[in-house]
Order: C-alpha cells, then sequence, then structure tokens
C-alpha cells in the first residue's frame, strides 16, 4: 500500500509540474518539445474506453484527458462501448483512421487486447490505462496508468478488518470487468469472510433492489463493498427500510459520495484518481510522439489506491465538487 501511496504522490507533483506551464507559448527547439504544443504539429490521440451509460465515474476521466489536451494542442478523440467486441472495433476504427497515438482501457482484455496489438504493430503508440494492469504487456503495450486493484482491495479489506470484521458483501456492477473482479479477490484475501453479488449497473433501480434483499436476507453483514460511486449511493438506498447496520464502503469518488463520507454515511472510499489516468494517457502520449519518451520503464505507474475518509475529505471535496476527484 505504501509504495502505491509514494508512486501516486510522486505522480501527482509531476503533474502539478507539467500542469504549471501548459497554457505557455514556448519553444524547446533541439532542447525538447514545445511546452503546451503550441508551437508544433497538432496530434491527434484516439481514447478508447469501456464506459457504461450513465457512469459518472468517466466524467473525471474525460475531464483530465480534455485538460491535458487543451494544453498540449491535442486534437482528441474519445469513444465508448461496454460490449467487448464492440469496443475492440472502436480499437480498429481509431487505426482504420490513422491517429497519432491510441489510449485504450482492457477491461476486457482477451477481445480488446488484440485489437490494442494491432495497433502496436502498426507503429501507432499506444498506452493502456484504468484497467488491464496484468495484461497490457502481453500485447506490446509498454506504458500503463491506473490502480492496482488487487493491492485497493486487500488494504480495504485490512482496513475493515481493522474496524471490526464480520462479514462483507462486495457488488459487482460489470459481469467479466476484471478490474472490478480483482478487486473483490484482493478484499477477500484479508477480509475472507466476503461474498459476491452480481448486479446490472446499468439499472440503478434493480441495484437497489437487489441489495436490499441481500441485507434483509442476511442480517450478518457487516459491510457493504461496493465498485463504483453510484452503487455506493443505491446501497445507501438499500439501506432504508431494512433494519441493516452495515457500513458502506466504496471504490471511487463523486460528489454526493464525497458528502456522504463527511456526513459519515459511507465510510471511506478507495480512490484511482481517474482525472489523473486520463490526463497521464493523453499526456504520456504527446512526449512520446514529440520527444520519444517512455513513462514507469514498462512497469504501471500507480495512481492509486488513494483512501479518503473523515480524515482528509473536507479538503477532496472542493476537487470532487470540480469533477477532478
Amino acid at each position: 500500500m505504501m509504495r502505491a501511496l509514494a508512486v501516486a504522490g510522486a505522480l501527482s507533483v509531476a503533474l502539478a509540474a507539467c500542469s504549471s506551464s501548459g497554457g505557455a507559448n514556448q519553444t524547446a527547439g533541439n532542447s525538447g518539445p514545445a511546452v503546451g504544443g503550441a508551437g508544433g504539429k497538432q496530434y491527434t490521440i484516439a481514447m478508447v474506453t469501456h464506459e457504461a451509460p450513465g457512469d459518472s465515474f468517466w466524467d473525471k476521466v474525460r475531464a483530465g484527458a480534455q485538460e491535458a489536451a487543451k494544453e498540449l494542442n491535442v486534437n482528441l478523440k474519445y469513444s465508448n462501448n461496454n460490449d467487448a467486441g464492440q469496443q475492440a472495433t472502436l480499437v480498429q476504427n481509431a487505426i482504420d483512421s490513422k491517429v497519432d497515438g491510441i489510449a485504450v482501457t482492457l477491461a476486457y482484455a482477451n477481445q480488446v487486447g488484440p485489437a490494442a496489438q494491432k495497433a502496436v504493430q502498426a507503429g501507432i503508440p499506444t498506452v493502456a490505462f484504468n484497467s488491464g494492469i496484468s495484461d497490457y504487456q502481453k500485447y506490446g503495450i509498454s506504458m500503463y496508468f491506473g490502480s492496482d486493484e488487487d493491492l485497493a482491495g486487500q488494504t480495504a479489506g485490512t482496513k475493515m478488518m481493522a474496524a471490526g470484521g464480520g462479514k462483507a458483501l462486495c457488488v459487482v456492477q460489470e459481469q467479466g470487468s476484471v478490474a472490478l473482479e480483482a478487486r473483490c479477490a484482493g478484499v477477500k484475501k484479508t477480509f475472507p469472510n466476503t461474498e459476491n453479488l452480481q448486479v446490472n449497473g446499468t439499472d440503478l433501480p434493480s441495484v437497489q433492489q437487489t441489495i436490499n434483499a441481500k441485507l434483509q436476507q442476511d442480517p450478518s453483514i457487516t459491510y457493504v463493498v461496493t465498485l463504483g460511486a453510484p452503487i455506493a449511493l443505491a446501497a445507501l438506498q438499500s439501506k432504508q427500510g431494512t433494519s441493516s447496520k452495515a457500513q458502506i464502503v466504496t471504490f471511487d469518488l463523486n460528489a454526493d459520495v464525497a458528502k456522504d463520507i463527511q456526513n459519515g454515511s459511507i465510510a471511506f472510499s478507495i480512490d484511482q484518481q481517474p482525472y489523473v489516468q486520463g490526463y497521464m494517457a493523453v499526456q504520456s502520449l504527446w512526449l512520446n510522439l514529440t520527444n520519444g519518451n517512455d513513462i514507469g520503464g514498462g512497469k504501471p505507474v500507480l495512481t492509486g489506491p488513494s483512501f479518503v475518509d473523515k480524515s482528509n475529505i473536507d479538503k477532496i471535496v472542493t476537487y470532487a465538487n470540480n469533477n477532478t476527484r
């Protein structure tokens, strides 16, 4: 956990340093790339994700990517589909349109990875982010930005165990997503009495009903672990009308979850810092295109886990309201 936080902290310093000069009209000549991209070629970068309809998490990814694109004079083309086959097709479309770089999520690595590999083989700089930390190297991708989800799950389980233990319900809202499954598997490693519950994250009323029924059926549940901010809010609604004393713990953050952490309705959030993921995916491709840089030495650059709880929420809530956390 400490290694992940240290790397994420170093990344934040680097991010701040890059952002501070973002809009300046400077030309580096032979000494390096043009800062802000204002004096050089405008590159086109495609970002292809597995975003599902209605998931506010991706607003922060896009905000980070758009900010980097603005600072670096990049033409950003964003597309998404939470169907693995359709996402792979979007990657192929990006290759066919001869973009200069591709940033892709590998939540469904077996289906989307081969399409990303074709981009690498075509000579298109390609980075993975958000999902696929264990798979990106298989497809020739040299850079990855995201959280170690197994580590994040383990640290969440450790924190819950230290607070009293019991039984956890881990709610998986997207079947087959390797990142979500890794989170629950990590929780189970340090909090063994953990049961997974599959729900359809695109149907929040159904999610609410399913969690409600489970809480009424099993009063021994002491923690409901959700893997996305909208699901956490649905879990809070699910508790209403039941006698359950289960605490809500969630991965990821939005403005409403931040408020609920402030008022104690949600115990804590494990934040993977999606704004940073989007920003670094675009920035790293631009640096590769303009200066031949590779970041991370082939290893993943970790953006999390970063814990948000009562101890730091007063500072972070402002950023959540700005859609950057």
